[in-house]
């Protein structure tokens, strides 16, 4: 299972790579797996400001559909283009071309609530 050290995690299997006061927002390699396929990716919030753990979108796959949760709160300033057309783009590369949304952080102080890799990978076992 892939976790890579610069990223930030939570416990709904979301990961947050911070780059300045924005940051990308994706699922974890983890969770694609756990998924399977990804057929479809909904992400209607662009332009909004949500609060940590809110529902930024939806992630379908052949088995199910998951929502997918803020690990801080933000301005959801950008949706993944590239998802549209390639929704497997998450199973492929969760944590390159498969990211979700970029936002801008509002409280950063919250980074500082997920988790750090070694914890993820205790709470995946």
């Amino acid at each position: 299972m892939n976790v890579p050290d610069n990223l930030k995690y939570t416990k709904d299997h979301e990961w947050i790579r911070v780059e300045g006061d924005h940051a990308f927002v994706g699922v974890t390699d983890f969770a694609q797996g756990e998924l399977g396929d990804v057929v479809f990716v909904e992400i209607e919030t662009e332009g909004e400001s949500l609060d940590k753990e809110e529902v930024f979108g939806t992630i379908e796959a052949v088995k199910t559909v998951s929502d997918l949760f803020m690990p801080v709160g933000g301005e959801v300033i950008e949706v993944n283009p590239g998802l549209e057309d390639s929704p497997d783009l998450v199973n492929k590369d969760p944590y390159g071309d498969g990211w979700m949304v970029k936002i801008k952080i509002s409280d950063s102080s919250e980074l500082e609530e997920l988790l750090d890799p070694g914890a993820y990978k205790e709470l995946i076992g």
